[in-house]
This record gives structure tokens, sequence and C-alpha cells, in this order.
């Protein structure tokens, strides 16, 4: 379903679900919108959650805040673009990608400072994504963005699976990690980079949403298990 405007009834939704959507009418307020969605620390388990439930939940990941994301550019008109980007020995990061005036931006979800979204300034998908090359680091510290893929079509997909769907969305994950990725830096220029410095490691631990106790207490106790290994 190629439809350059996405009706309630082509994204299954109600028209109290709509309206929220109809409402996100620029990349600002669609940015606003999902920074303001609660984070989604996954406790019961990994998902992926389809739009509908986000909208009902007011929780979200970064995949999951790009999917809501790219329902709310399709609606006015705007192509629902993801774009994935790998890290090494570190979990991927998922955006919504947009233009304007010839330039992309990003609209992302996420619970610190360094990977939210970005201003459609950037010449070329390749300079957005190394916008996030300094910020993207793992719990050592390691600078650990590698690749970005092509820009990915939600139409692509039936919307009864990522928009108006109850079940998790694992369709979205595959089909980002099958598309063509790209190389951001070779193993010569990574010679160079360094691990964030003390002052760097402070200001990352600022989170907009605190982690739950019951997610720190799964985290202590793993570690406790790794100690007695």
């Amino acid at each position: 379903m190629r439809k350059r405007f996405a009706r309630a009834s082509d994204l299954g939704l109600t028209a109290r679900e709509f309206a929220v959507l109809r409402r996100l009418d620029t990349p600002q307020k669609v940015q606003a919108y999902v920074h303001n969605l609660r984070q989604n620390f996954e406790l019961d388990g990994q998902n992926c959650r389809p739009v509908r439930e986000v909208l009902r939940s007011r929780r979200a990941h970064c995949i999951e805040g790009a999917m809501v994301a790219a329902a709310a550019l399709w609606v006015h008109g705007e192509p629902p673009l993801l774009l994935d980007m790998r890290a090494e020995r570190d979990y991927d990061h998922v955006v919504t990608v947009f233009r304007r005036h010839g330039r992309w931006g990003a609209i992302s979800k996420t619970n610190g400072i360094g990977l939210r979204g970005r201003d459609p300034v950037y010449r070329s998908l390749r300079e957005l994504a190394m916008s996030y090359f300094h910020e993207y680091t793992n719990r050592r510290e390691h600078k650990t963005l590698r690749e970005y893929s092509v820009p990915f079509d939600l139409r692509r997909i039936d919307t009864s699976l990522w928009v108006s769907g109850k079940k998790n969305c694992w369709d979205v994950c595959e089909q980002l990690d099958e598309l063509r990725h790209f190389r951001l830096v070779s193993g010569r220029h990574l010679k160079g980079v360094t691990r964030r410095d003390a002052f760097e490691r402070r200001v990352n631990r600022l989170l907009q949403y605190p982690r739950p106790r019951a997610l720190v207490e799964k985290q202590l106790a793993r570690l406790e298990r790794r100690r007695k290994k």
C-alpha cells in the first residue's frame, strides 16, 4: 500500500487513535510527542509493540517510538521511513528519517541525551548517521556505532502488523536486519577512536525517565552472579 496519505481506515485505527497522529503535523511536534512517551524498559521481556499499543500505554523504546513517528508522518503525506544503525558489542538504534529542503533529519526515542533526534540539516544519510558516532557508546564507554542502513519504507509491511496489531511486530525488526548496510568507519580509523572521559560518563548518566526499581534489582542480581563465577 503506497498511498501518499494514510487515513484511519488504512491504518486500522479508531477515530480517537487517529486523532492523536493527526495533531502531530510537523516533525517537531512528532519528536515532542515521542520524547514525552515514558520509557519502555521491557520488564516482561523483549517486545516490539505496534503503534496502537504504544498509543494506548504511552510507553515506548526506540523502534516503537520510530514506528509511531513514521505513522504520524505518513498521515501528513510523508513517507514512513526508518533508518537502522548497527553497533558493535552494543544494541542497534532505529530512527525515523525525513527531509526538509533537501536535507535529512531524524526523529528518535531514547532515554538518554546522546541519541535524540536531529534537525534536518544533514546533506546525506551517512552524514546524519555520523552525527551519532561520538555519543553512541556501550557500558564500557567504547564508541560502538559502525553501520547505517538504506531507508526502509514501512508501507512495505501490512499495517495490521505494525500499526493496528496487538502482537509484537518482529517483522519490522527482521526486515531492518536484512537491509543493505553501509560501513561508517574502517579498521584503521578506529585506531584513533578514544573512550569517553570521566566528565562525559557523568553526563551520560542523566536519564529522562529513571530506571524502575525492578530493573535495577535485576541488573544488580546479574552482576552478583557474574562475580560469583
